[in-house]
């Protein structure tokens, strides 16, 4: 049981470990009961801090992969991501939505240096995916901040997740049901209601939509938001977002992975893309990550479908403003975004807001 952590790399010594001891133990290269190395030994190992290796476990131990037993260590546990998900109520998910210590000055100066640099090109009208400038952000963002690897021409901008969900059913045909959490976030179903969609609804349990239902459902897409779902504030484990992805692959479906609010787990929440790319459409916005007033979205296709939406839809106009994307991706190439995250994460642990 080895692992490494690269000093020179972009991605964080905590995430290194947390990657390669999750892939040991879902591969079952770690057997179930195995002993994991105490925080000292595995600190020793790797040249990192305990601090780090702490972080770690505890990711470790918030998606299901290891169990903490008091005064005995961390084991790697066969049923992986079956801790029990507590329900939450609606006050104590919700982010500060507008943080007395916003960054407003450099995001004034983000946008002077925007209008200095592009001048008149803001003017313009954008491709339909929106502007290579911030698909490209966007793309080395996901990729350091959450494992997602995905080409800036998987990417596509639009104004906010209700607009990007109307987008679905006309890329993946009205022919195939849309499966959807029950309870759900009501406009989700409206939307696709309204583009034609016949719509079936799966009870949710308490680690994510019962498998009963799941496995009985002949949909040819299935909505989900694995983390924090509104309004009953489940949490799918990473056992079920792997069951997601089996379901998608047996029954030749599709997966919309609605990522609202994830950036502010205590740990960083996985992805079902991150387990299934092939099969999975991932949709996020900045309402959280930035400020509710930046109506902005963004989804990542599968590869296999990026051709398929220039085709069919293409020919739309991006619903963002230029001058939006430009200084969102200056933003976030910046690494003011990640800060803004990090900061609002230290909030609501200090203010015992996270679960």
């Amino acid at each position: 049981m080895k692992y490494s952590v690269d000093k020179n790399a972009s991605e964080s010594a905590y995430m290194q470990l947390y990657r390669q001891i999750s892939a040991d133990i879902a591969s079952g290269a770690v057997p179930s009961g195995t002993k994991l190395p105490s925080k000292r030994t595995l600190a020793a190992e790797t040249g990192v801090s305990v601090i780090t290796v702490e972080h770690a476990y505890s990711m470790l131990c918030d998606e299901g992969y290891v169990e903490s037993k008091e005064k005995s260590g961390y084991f790697a546990t066969g049923e992986i991501g079956t801790n029990p998900v507590k329900r939450v109520s609606i006050e104590s998910m919700t982010v500060p939505e507008l943080p007395e210590d916003f960054p407003f000055s450099i995001m004034a100066k983000t946008m002077r240096s925007v209008l200095s640099r592009y001048d008149r090109k803001i003017l313009s009208r954008t491709e339909g995916p929106g502007c290579m400038e911030l698909r490209c952000a966007l793309s080395e963002y996901l990729d350091r901040a959450r494992g997602i690897k995905a080409r800036p021409e998987q990417i596509v901008i639009g104004s906010g997740a209700e607009y990007l969900y109307s987008l679905i059913v006309p890329l993946l045909g009205r022919e195939r049901p849309v499966a959807l959490e029950d309870p759900s976030y009501e406009k989700i179903r409206r939307v696709y209601e309204l583009c034609g969609a016949e719509i079936i609804m799966l009870p949710l349990g308490e680690d994510g939509i019962e498998s009963e239902s799941l496995h009985g459902c002949k949909a040819g897409i299935l909505h989900v938001t694995p983390y924090h779902s509104y309004p009953s504030g489940v949490t799918a484990t990473a056992k079920k977002r792997r069951e997601y992805a089996l379901w998608a692959e047996e029954n030749d479906a599709c997966i919309v992975e609605d990522d609202y609010d994830s950036e502010f787990s205590p740990a960083g929440a996985g992805t079902v893309f991150s387990v299934s790319p092939e099969r999975v459409i991932y949709i996020n916005t900045f309402s959280k990550s930035i400020a509710p007033s930046i109506r902005t979205g963004y989804m990542v296709l599968p590869e296999g479908l990026a051709d398929a939406f220039r085709e069919k839809l293409g020919f739309l106009s991006c619903t963002v403003p230029l001058f939006e994307q430009l200084v969102l991706a200056e933003f976030i190439s910046g690494g003011y975004m990640e800060r803004c995250i990090n900061r609002r994460r230290r909030q609501m642990r200090n203010s015992g807001k996270s679960t």
